[in-house]
């Protein structure tokens, strides 16, 4: 089955789910508040479940059409804006969002035409940084610091909950002035990836720790500025000519291209 229009509403990411029943009651909450689009990045249940079908309880059209990705990345790529939970504090100078809040940015979003997702990590160790480093705002949701943990189709639950609620609302006005949709995440991930090999061609970063947390700073700058397919492109073409030229000074003469 294809995979439901953006209209729909968020794209739900489940990102290395080790439990069929987490997927099937996930996917029912998701059905019960108005939410149809699943990927699963590497189910460690295996795929398919049928522990997941019985838990899913009728919301057989929401696991019929969820897709199978092998990296977080790759399930991600087509998304311009992605909203990822979290339980504990991270020092990635993220925004950092209620439940409600998410949601009622998601609907603004989507609003406007933007392709957005929701990230939930493994019920056991949550999301790694490299992955909540795809996201441009974390999600948390607040309980008892004594017993903080929350199964993954309930923190699903919650934010299909909130997405629904907020569609009560009345939906904001699409802006005429930001018509240009902005890059999604693998094209932004391509300038990252092209800007971070070209400064370690220049020992910019002098050590692996300065590598990992300067990386990390860069990815997040870039990532919040909202920047454009153009600008994406308009950027990458930058860092090309400036490589392009530091190599013709070392050399002598032009690189092929």
């Amino acid at each position: 089955m294809s995979e439901p229009p953006p209209d729909a509403g968020p794209v739900v990411v489940l990102a290395r789910p080790q439990l069929g029943e987490n997927i099937g009651t996930a996917a029912r909450a998701m059905r019960n508040f108005g939410l149809r689009a699943l990927r699963l990045v590497a189910p460690e249940c295996g795929w398919p479940s049928a522990k997941a079908v019985v838990a899913a309880s009728g919301a057989h059209d929401v696991l019929g059409a969820a897709t199978l990705h092998r990296t977080t990345g790759e399930a991600v790529a087509d998304l311009q804006h992605l909203f990822a939970t979290t339980a504990r504090a991270r020092e990635l100078k993220l925004p950092v969002l209620t439940a409600e809040a998410a949601a009622q940015e998601a609907r603004r979003l989507v609003a406007a035409g933007r392709k957005v997702g929701f990230l939930f990590g493994p019920e056991r160790t949550g999301l790694e940084n490299e992955e909540l480093l795809l996201a441009d705002a974390l999600v948390t949701i607040p309980t008892d610091p004594r017993f903080a943990s929350l199964n993954l189709a309930q923190a699903v639950l919650i934010l299909a909950y909130e997405w629904h609620r907020a569609g009560e609302r009345p939906p904001a006005e699409r802006d005429p002035a930001a018509a240009e949709p902005p890059a999604d995440k693998a094209e932004l991930q391509g300038l990252v990836d092209q800007l971070l090999a070209e400064l370690e061609a220049v020992d910019f970063f002098k050590s692996a720790d300065r590598r990992a947390s300067l990386g990390a700073a860069i990815q997040v700058m870039l990532g919040r500025r909202g920047l454009t397919k153009s600008e994406v492109h308009l950027l990458r073409g930058i860092v090309k000519e400036l490589a392009h030229g530091r190599r013709r000074d070392l050399t002598g003469r032009s690189p092929p291209l």
